[in-house]
């Protein structure tokens, strides 16, 4: 890992470690084909999401689930990025892309719910499209808080369980598919676990499923 050292996290419950396994296999799997997965819900507005909210970090920044590098290019100039992953595949994507971009950034293989770094060490941490996949988001979310300096800032973009009761009730109803078949709950309530994480949420722009969270310690 680079010489970085360990944060004073307990390590997770077999359950959630299990869990965690699962969902790393899964994205091992789809990672040739997550890009080209992903195309149309990108196109329908993440990319946008992604652009506005990475634009917004600075200083030395964490990226939690950085998957394929899909953020890379909108990082600011003179951002000291870590981005980790869970899946060594997604991060191998990520590495070429990085490459690509010129971009400096140092990847490496990490679970977000034990993140290996010690308490305050970011000014801002960028989470995007992360949490619907983590099995305990809560204690996740915590990791972030605990990682990120008193003044900094947690920026997320997340998708969330609909708020239409009858929507509500078919998203989770999906989730019991999606989670075996590739990770992601489409049921999360992002914003209870946010304020649970012990995190304040400074902003939040919601449209549909999705929100954009700014939050802070």
């Amino acid at each position: 890992m680079n010489g970085v050292a360990v944060g004073g996290h307990a390590d997770a419950s077999p359950v959630v470690t299990e869990r965690q396994a699962a969902v790393t296999r899964r994205y091992d799997r789809m990672a040739r084909f997550y890009d080209l997965m992903n195309g149309p819900m990108e196109r329908g507005g993440v990319l946008e999401r992604r652009r506005r909210m990475v634009g917004r970090a600075d200083g030395r920044t964490l990226e939690v689930g950085v998957g394929t590098g899909r953020n890379l290019p909108f990082y600011a100039p003179g951002v000291e990025l870590v981005a980790t992953d869970v899946s060594a595949r997604m991060l191998e994507r990520a590495r070429h892309r990085a490459a690509g971009l010129s971009i400096a950034v140092t990847l490496e293989l990490a679970d977000a719910q034990q993140l290996p770094y010690r308490d305050e060490s970011f000014d801002t941490v960028v989470a995007t499209c992360v949490f619907c996949s983590v099995p305990d988001p809560v204690r996740g979310l915590s990791e972030l808080r605990r990682v990120v300096r008193p003044e900094g800032r947690v920026l997320l973009v997340e998708h969330v369980r609909p708020t239409n009761p009858v929507l509500g009730a078919v998203a989770d109803v999906a989730s019991v598919l999606t989670t075996r078949l590739m990770g992601p709950a489409m049921n999360r309530r992002t914003e209870d676990n946010v304020r649970a994480a012990g995190l304040e949420m400074l902003e939040l722009r919601a449209e549909g499923i999705w929100r954009e969270i700014v939050a802070r310690p």
